[in-house]
């Protein structure tokens, strides 16, 4: 079993996800980063988590344009699991429409944060990343 603070990061594109892992290894080593890479791979682990061999994640990053499925397909069908609603869920996504926050917001989407152009404002969303996860961790374990 995982054991200690992680973060589940479900992100397909090896790029982002250097980015950041870099973000946050230049703020903290406090947490550690776990990442799936598309939608399936996610609830799998959500299933993992349900079994027992995993302990909730301090915090869920969800990017919505993912292969096999997307991020709203995989948090709909997370929704249904007694253990989502325990911890936040972020999206972290190069979509930023209106309509797409909203129907993420039904889905218990704690917060929205669109990908953004430069790392010093990756650096800036990594840390609002670290702080929920803290206060999760604080305040759930």
């Amino acid at each position: 079993m995982f054991q200690g603070k992680y973060i589940l990061i479900a992100e397909d594109d090896e790029d982002d996800q250097f980015l950041i892992k870099l973000a946050f290894k230049e703020i903290s080593n406090e947490m550690n980063l776990v990442f799936v890479e598309n939608g399936i791979e996610l609830i799998y682990f959500f299933k993992k988590i349900e079994d027992g061999l995993m302990g909730l994640p301090a915090l869920l990053v969800v990017d919505l344009n993912m292969p096999k499925k997307n991020g709203r397909e995989a948090l709909r069908e997370l929704s249904q699991k007694n253990n989502y609603r325990q911890f936040p869920k972020v999206i972290f996504s190069t979509t930023g429409n209106e309509l797409e926050r909203s129907r993420c917001e039904e889905l218990g989407i704690n917060d929205y944060f669109v990908k953004p152009s430069d790392y010093n404002s990756l650096l800036a969303i990594v840390k609002e990343f670290q702080k929920m996860a803290i206060n999760s961790f604080d305040q759930s374990w």
